[in-house]
């Protein structure tokens, strides 16, 4: 088993990134498709966008669409066949987002790789094979 470097971290975040602009373009653009729409509708669209994307993929499959692209996955620390837990992967999200690029400081300086918001959610990212 390998760790992810930092290289195969960023290159997911990049990705991430692109993918959550055209989300934002596409919704928009189906948003303009309709007469009205309720500020609640875009509300909960953007939330499921900025803030859940990130969550619910790492918790149901491991890692984000960056992170399969970038052949990398988010695993329990404990046990690396299971993905972490939701709530977890709430916490881990919202410290990286908070933390920024201050979050990957610690990844040179241990063994498995781990950046802050790893530690918080006694998770590792692994690469796949």
């Amino acid at each position: 088993m390998k760790f992810a470097a930092i290289k195969d971290r960023i290159q997911a975040a990049i990705i991430d990134s692109i993918i959550i602009i055209i989300a934002i373009f596409l919704v928009s653009e189906l948003f303009t498709q309709f007469e009205s729409v309720s500020k609640l509708v875009k509300i909960i669209a953007f939330l499921i966008i900025f803030i859940l994307y990130d969550p619910l993929l790492t918790s149901i499959n491991g890692g984000t669409i960056g992170h399969s692209l970038s052949k990398i996955t988010v695993r329990k620390e404990g046990d690396l066949n299971k993905n972490i837990s939701f709530p977890l992967a709430v916490i881990r999200f919202i410290l990286k987002a908070l933390l920024g690029w201050v979050s990957l400081i610690t990844i040179s300086g241990n063994e498995k790789k781990k950046a802050i918001h790893d530690f918080v959610a006694n998770s590792v990212v692994i690469k796949r094979t």
